[in-house]
């Protein structure tokens, strides 16, 4: 990442000497060297998060997929049942109290209330007798 010569750190190694002399020097490298390492420690916990959540998008993902294909399985199942001729081995719980809905919908449309062939002729019924 950075490419430090040799050289530019042993001039660096000088100028800090001069600078700070040889009574502060080893208290300037120990500080310098503590908040390297704090600075280190921070990088790698937020790497670590990162690839943390990297890896929980990675699991959710498949477990969507997982649950995707388990459908899949499922109505390709359902749909070679009907090719056969057979039911269907499994419904979802919602379609089936659809269907029996619709069921018994139908089952009411079909059969007239006063007992008549359609619900249509009462009103031709009524309307002949008036004329």
């Amino acid at each position: 990442m950075f490419e430090v010569s040799f050289q530019e750190l042993l001039l660096v190694a000088i100028v800090a000497l001069v600078v700070l002399g040889p009574e502060r020097l080893p208290s300037a490298l120990r500080t310098l060297g503590l908040w390297l390492g704090r600075l280190r420690r921070s990088f790698d916990s937020v790497k670590q998060e990162i690839e943390r959540e990297i890896g929980m998008d990675d699991v959710r993902r498949q477990l969507h997929n997982e649950m995707v294909m388990g459908e899949l399985k499922r109505i390709e199942t359902d749909l070679s049942a009907a090719a056969s001729g057979q039911a269907p081995a499994s419904k979802p719980v919602d379609q089936s109290a659809n269907s029996a809905a619709h069921k018994r919908a139908d089952q009411s449309e079909d059969k007239p209330a006063n007992g008549s062939l359609s619900a249509a002729a009462p009103a031709v019924e009524a309307g002949v007798g008036d004329a």
